[in-house]
């Protein structure tokens, strides 16, 4: 989809419908609705009167108007109380009033930023969070439809600046809202492909194909060098299936040569069964998401890329399938971490944090200011936290890290929350016959056990862990949500960047 920035008057553009964003509380509408509300003769004016539209959040109405204007329709969207207004809320809200738009089967769709500031966000922020919001909103996956029906789509957004000429900040504003959308609706797709089309050697593929088009350096590591390294953790996960392994490496040197290096790390189970510890047949298809994380890392290096950030970025997808079969790890084996310690296998549903340690360990050579793994760890972290916040844990090294986190999960709207990991905690993942077991003692703790085991593979630098079980998929449609792989974790590591201080 186009999107531009103009400057002039939203009435005057020609285009199939105009989004009027309007404020609960305002019984006229305002600046520009005030240009668009006369040439209609007081339409808008009339539907506050009556109370058929009231402002309230994400509430839509639409008015036709029968010539009056060059765009066919106009659609009132409302934005709640300007005090209430918040990044995320006008996501939600430009989401919503996009596929509204597409459902009326408009293609060119124009709105405008005037008068949002009355929210205390500046015009750049307001345009990034509608172009963000409304191509969220307006992502589908529907590669495996066969329908004849024809697909409705909307080609272009153009945001009207009440000035006489666009300004760069308002610009460039909406064009961090494209490249944050794209980005991560690139990992809902990747989330979203079914996992015979979305195998480790396609994810490889995929992320090699990425890496080439924004300028990122892209290594896959096969089988062979995997057990050159030592990773038994990754190896002894893979052994079950029969689709390879591949250790996927992107790097984006947006930084001096001497600038320290972040690392994402992102789990890529491309499917998981559970193994020998099988699960459940009801809803094993959506594990197809458990390479959520994975999908999250390839998006945010190609934000980052696209953005130009200048920052020396590292990204590790460990990835391959969890099957069950004669040649699957089996509850009780022991296998060797590339670190040399040893794990013994309690549940083989515990896999991620299995590939996750090697990765982990291989982090350790980037010498990393900053480390940060995404996972669909754990079921405990839903029922802990629901599917609105992203649990977070961290070593003692990691605590400002998590304070970055916290602050940028609020603007992107992807918020954390911090649960303990203390000492008493890592006990709980020693084992009688290894080093650590990948389980915890019980049911109890389950997220926190999870990232105990991983924090024996933390080689003394900052690293936190997000469980993005939660939020990884959504089971219903919301606002800038459709159904299926969010992209969680996209737009947060972006975010957190975005506000990176240089001098790290």
């Amino acid at each position: 989809m186009q999107v531009s920035v103009r400057a002039g008057g939203l009435e005057k553009e020609p285009v199939d419908a105009l989004v009027v964003m309007h404020y609960e509380g305002d019984r006229k509408p305002q600046g520009v609705g005030a240009a668009i509300d006369k040439a209609l003769k007081g339409a808008i004016t009339g539907v506050l009167r009556e109370g058929e539209f009231t402002g309230k959040p994400r509430q839509l109405s639409v008015l036709h108007t029968q010539g009056a204007l060059t765009a066919k329709k106009v659609i009132l969207a409302g934005l709640g109380q300007p005090d209430k207004l918040t990044l995320d809320k006008l996501r939600q809200t430009a989401g919503s009033a996009a596929t509204f738009a597409r459902d009326l089967n408009a293609k060119r769709v124009a709105t405008t930023i005037e008068g949002i500031g009355r929210a205390h966000l500046t015009p750049a922020e307001a345009a990034q969070a509608i172009v963000e919001g409304a191509l969220l909103g307006l992502y589908r996956f529907d590669k495996y439809k066969t329908s004849d029906n024809e697909r409705k789509e909307i080609t272009s957004l153009t945001l009207v600046e009440g000035t006489r000429a666009p300004s760069k900040a308002v610009q460039r504003g909406a064009e961090v809202g494209r490249i944050l959308a794209e980005s991560a609706n690139l990992a809902r797709s990747l989330i979203n492909h079914p996992a015979n089309d979305m195998t480790p050697t396609i994810l490889a593929e995929q992320a090699q194909r990425m890496a080439g088009e924004f300028g990122v350096t892209c290594e896959v590591l096969e089988r062979k060098d995997m057990q050159k390294l030592g990773m038994g953790l990754l190896l002894g996960v893979a052994q079950g299936s029969q689709q390879p392994p591949k250790f996927i490496i992107l790097e984006h040197r947006g930084g001096k040569r001497n600038q320290r290096n972040i690392v994402f790390v992102g789990k890529g189970i491309t499917f998981d069964s559970g193994g020998i510890s099988i699960k459940v047949a009801e809803g094993m298809e959506r594990m197809k998401y458990d390479m959520s994380g994975g999908a999250a890392v390839i998006g945010a290096l190609r934000a980052v890329a696209a953005l130009q950030l200048p920052y020396n970025v590292i990204g590790l997808v460990p990835a391959t399938e969890n099957l069950p079969s004669g040649s699957a790890t089996k509850p009780g084996d022991v296998h060797r971490a590339m670190n040399g310690k040893t794990a013994e296998i309690v549940n083989t549903d515990a896999e991620g944090r299995l590939i996750l340690g090697d990765a982990l360990a291989y982090a350790a050579r980037y010498k990393p200011i900053a480390c940060i793994d995404l996972a669909t760890l754990t079921g405990a972290c839903v029922i802990a936290l629901g599917h609105e916040a992203i649990g977070m844990m961290g070593n003692p090294e990691g605590e400002g890290l998590m304070d970055r986190l916290r602050r940028a999960g609020v603007r992107a709207g992807e918020r954390v929350w911090q649960l303990p990991l203390w000492e008493e905690y890592l006990e709980q993942v020693t084992s009688d016959v290894a080093d650590v077991k990948n389980v915890g003692m019980g049911r109890a703790a389950g997220s926190i056990a999870g990232a105990a085991f991983l924090a024996k593979f933390v080689d003394g630098y900052p690293w936190v862990h997000l469980d993005i079980a939660g939020t990884a998929w959504a089971d219903r449609d919301q606002p800038y949500k459709p159904k299926g792989g969010t992209g969680v974790g996209v737009r947060l590591l972006t975010q957190m960047l975005w506000e990176w201080d240089a001098k790290d």
